[in-house]
């Protein structure tokens, strides 16, 4: 037995040559084994168990790519568990409360984090889950208040930016140094999204604040890129005078500006809002005038860390404000 123990001992070298002449064949198996179980535990995430999901609208759009990667992040720091759903558009709010309905029914997770499509429809599915148990955050897109105290939803955590003051900024941008008479359209998002609605809200003040600009359209192309396309050919037909744009989100601007291309016009000014890389070298191009930096990747990584929190007793700010960032050339 002596034999056998020296030899397996000398596998292991010097740092476990002291350890000869106490251990056992038995105990030194046990060593071994015991070792390698602390090393996988050390290699485990440490809250592999809290099991958090991202329910967004798509990831067709570069913004809520940039928003899973700021909740991957949290992930990582965090040691939890994340999963992520998305809906297959923006406009698909029935998908996002099918998701949720099931996450309930099969109780996979103990946090939801949503980006909600719509913020009414989604309410009842939100109560839903908090009645399950399940602790919720929402970001980007509010929640109608009114609405989920009707449901008898709780207050939830709020991560966004100020919708209507950036919106503000970007069309602002545009519309400033307009000197002589000017006609200005808009293209919306989904009107049932309060973002949305904030976003038109700010453009039209910032037109109405110059008496030489005159608002002549507004519709929604649903957050689309096809959609805008086909609205800004059907907008410039009938205001073919149009000289300023704003589109409540980049995807928007970049449909708007596909037609522009198309028909060559190059003298619109074009502002918009989300900041993505494509928007980004559009302004390089000349294309586009303007857009906002709503910092997706911050608000998805705080949108994990507070539903962590939360999950851990923790009291949340009510409402948590980014800065919406203005980018120009």
């Amino acid at each position: 037995m002596r034999k056998v123990v020296t030899i397996v001992m000398a596998a292991f070298r010097a740092p476990l040559l002291a350890l000869t002449s106490c251990l056992t064949l038995t105990s030194l198996l046990a060593f071994m084994l015991g070792s390698t179980a602390a090393a996988e535990d050390a290699a485990a995430p440490a809250n592999a168990d809290i099991k958090i999901a991202l329910v967004m609208k798509t990831l067709t759009n570069p913004f809520f790519v940039a928003m899973e990667q700021g909740a991957r992040r949290a992930e990582k720091e965090l040691g939890i568990t994340l999963q992520v759903v998305t809906a297959a558009r923006e406009t698909s709010a029935t998908q996002q409360i099918a998701i949720i309905d099931k996450m309930v029914r099969d109780h996979t997770v103990k946090a939801i984090v949503i980006a909600p499509a719509d913020s009414i429809e989604i309410i009842p599915s939100l109560k839903k889950a908090e009645d399950a148990g399940i602790r919720i955050v929402n970001i980007d897109n509010e929640i109608d208040r009114g609405f989920a105290a009707k449901a008898g939803l709780s207050e939830l955590p709020f991560i966004s930016i100020d919708n209507r003051k950036s919106a503000y900024l970007s069309a602002a941008f545009i519309a400033h140094d307009a000197g002589q008479p000017a006609e200005a359209a808009i293209l919306e998002g989904i009107r049932e999204a309060r973002n949305a609605n904030e976003r038109k809200d700010g453009a039209v003040q910032a037109f109405a604040e110059n008496h030489n600009i005159t608002l002549v359209a507004s519709d929604t192309a649903h957050w689309q890129i096809d959609e805008a396309h086909d609205l800004a050919k059907k907008i410039f037909e009938q205001h073919p005078r149009i000289s300023l744009l704003f589109c409540a989100n980049d995807m928007m601007a970049l449909g708007a500006i596909q037609y522009l291309q198309e028909v060559n016009r190059r003298d619109v000014r074009i502002a918009a809002f989300d900041g993505i890389v494509e928007a980004r070298a559009a302004i390089k191009d000349g294309w586009l005038m303007a857009t906002i930096d709503q910092q997706p990747e911050q608000q998805g990584y705080l949108g994990v860390v507070y539903a962590y929190r939360s999950l851990k007793g923790e009291k949340l700010p009510a409402v948590t404000m980014l800065d919406g960032i203005l980018v120009t050339k």
